[in-house]
């Protein structure tokens, strides 16, 4: 009897539900009784006999599945086991493994795994880095069963891709690289993968949005799928209807370790590259002008003069350059806003970061910028990469400058000159200069700009400063012009920012 009504209380509501629609209708239409032969009728069945069921993506999935595999990795006991004995993936993993969950006193290969998909009938395959991270050895499954050994030929920690190898006599199925950029939000994906180790399990869904930062690199650029997508799909490929590969899954963005209907899949575009280079070399090679740059907040738009539109400003602020660096040969300055590179549009530091990256070391890349306001052109070649880019930021630098301690009370900032003993504290070069916040007063301008103890101002707006004296005298000029606030260049362990500080106005207490 249970069984019964509950199957009968959806019909019932259903019903209610038609009623309530007929009496929509029954406002605008006359009644009159059904009768044998009424047209109105035969025209109810003629829509009915016309309807089309959506087409299905079963063909496609038929075709491409043969190209999926499943990446099984002996992962090395110490990356694998936490102190409760549960399986864990390498630290910041988006898709941490989370199966089996061995005894941490046995010490035995532990497997975790993932997904990847056939590039090439050569053997050659796609999945994430943090897949092979840390493994012992690796083997991939074929659809139809067939375990084969895996060679890692390259990874690349920055856009979390690897390039496997398998070999056997006959050729394997492989799927192509389809165009990201026509990717647009709205259109269908299938993805494939296996989640907790589910083998060969398929998702649809829609593309949401394009070109997603979610803070894991400075190359982020993700497509954004509701495809529903879990632990285990790392690697796996997302497709559109043609069957082309527009993206690898490699993230999701929940608050309960499942799919919530937020994932996220590396641009084919850049699989391209990145896998190319892998198989070439084993490693990639990128664009390098030799600049750390930052986003331009409305506050330090303000302090610099830039131009805002809807109180938001476009281009990547150079914060500091390297010591002859192809940017640095070329006139590229802290404080220049770079806003163009080869015609198209910088928006922000992520946008600089990947037009550059994109460059082959030997070519140059045409870079449009601001400088106080005025628009520049200048041709940069660009070299690679180097193995450690930041340490090339830690090298040389200005002879110092002696100097007393300088006071700006009314921005709450007490300044003292570079000891010897600072630069050895704060790991800088013997040769830096520049003025050591010694103090910020609480609650003063300089303490809600986010100015703390320990910085090294080494810039006022677009000026190199040597000492608090300099840095004292390039402030109060800026205040003799009425600005509105001041951007201190400012050097924060190996980070060199910029910092808005809203200036007092005339006639304030100081």
């Amino acid at each position: 009897m249970t069984v019964f009504v509950a199957r009968r209380r959806p019909q019932r509501i259903a019903a209610l539900s038609a009623v309530l629609l007929a009496g929509t209708a029954l406002a605008a239409v006359s009644l009159r009784p059904a009768l044998a032969g009424d047209q109105s009728l035969n025209a109810t069945a003629k829509v009915q006999q016309d309807f089309k069921p959506i087409p299905s993506f079963a063909p496609l999935v038929k075709d491409v599945k043969p190209a999926v595999v499943s990446v099984t990795v002996h992962l090395k006991v110490q990356n694998a086991v936490n102190a409760q004995g549960q399986m864990q993936g390498p630290q910041g993993m988006p898709f941490p493994f989370p199966f089996p969950f061995p005894n941490p006193q046995q010490q035995q290969a532990v497997e975790a795994k993932g997904s990847g998909f056939f590039i090439s009938p050569k053997g050659y395959l796609v999945t994430n880095n943090h897949v092979v991270k840390h493994a012992k050895s690796v083997f991939v499954t074929l659809s139809d069963g067939e375990r084969l050994p895996a060679k890692v030929v390259g990874t690349d920690p920055n856009t979390d891709l690897a390039v496997l190898k398998v070999t056997r006599a006959k050729p394997f199925p492989y799927l192509e690289l389809g165009d990201s950029a026509k990717v647009v939000p709205g259109q269908w994906v299938i993805a494939i993968g296996n989640p907790f180790g589910l083998a060969e399990t398929v998702t649809t869904g829609v593309v949401s949005a394009l070109g997603r930062d979610i803070g894991d690199g400075e190359y982020d650029s993700f497509i954004q799928v509701d495809a529903p997508i879990n632990e285990g799909n790392s690697g796996g490929p997302l497709l559109n209807q043609k069957g082309e590969v527009i993206g690898v899954n490699t993230a999701i963005l929940t608050p309960t370790g499942g799919s919530v209907g937020i994932g996220f899949s590396i641009p084919s575009d850049m699989v391209k590259r990145i896998t190319a280079d892998l198989i070439k070399s084993g490693h990639v090679t990128r664009g390098f002008i030799g600049v750390q740059v930052q986003l331009i907040s409305p506050e330090m738009a303000q302090a610099m003069g830039i131009k805002t539109k809807d109180g938001k400003a476009k281009g990547a602020l150079i914060a500091a350059t390297e010591p002859n660096s192809p940017a640095a040969k070329a006139g590229i300055k802290p404080g220049d806003v770079i806003t163009k590179v080869d015609g198209k549009a910088v928006t922000d530091p992520r946008d600089l970061a990947l037009a550059i990256s994109d460059i082959k070391p030997g070519n140059t890349a045409h870079v449009s910028y601001l400088r106080d306001g005025k628009p520049h052109d200048v041709t940069i070649t660009v070299e690679k990469m180097p193995a450690n880019a930041q340490a090339a930021f830690n090298q040389g630098g200005n002879n110092s400058t002696s100097s007393t301690v300088a006071k700006k009370p009314e921005l709450g900032l007490t300044l003292a000159p570079l000891t010897e003993t600072d630069r050895q504290q704060l790991n800088m070069p013997m040769s830096s200069t520049g003025a050591l916040v010694a103090h910020v007063t609480p609650n003063s301008p300089a303490d809600e700009a986010g100015l703390r103890s320990g910085d090294v101002i080494v810039g006022v707006g677009s000026s190199a400063i040597a000492n608090p004296n300099q840095a004292v005298d390039a402030i109060h000029k800026a205040e003799t012009q009425k600005a509105k606030a001041i951007a201190l260049r400012v050097m924060r362990g190996n980070q060199a920012i910029f910092v808005a500080v809203p200036l007092p106005k005339p006639g304030a207490k100081k």
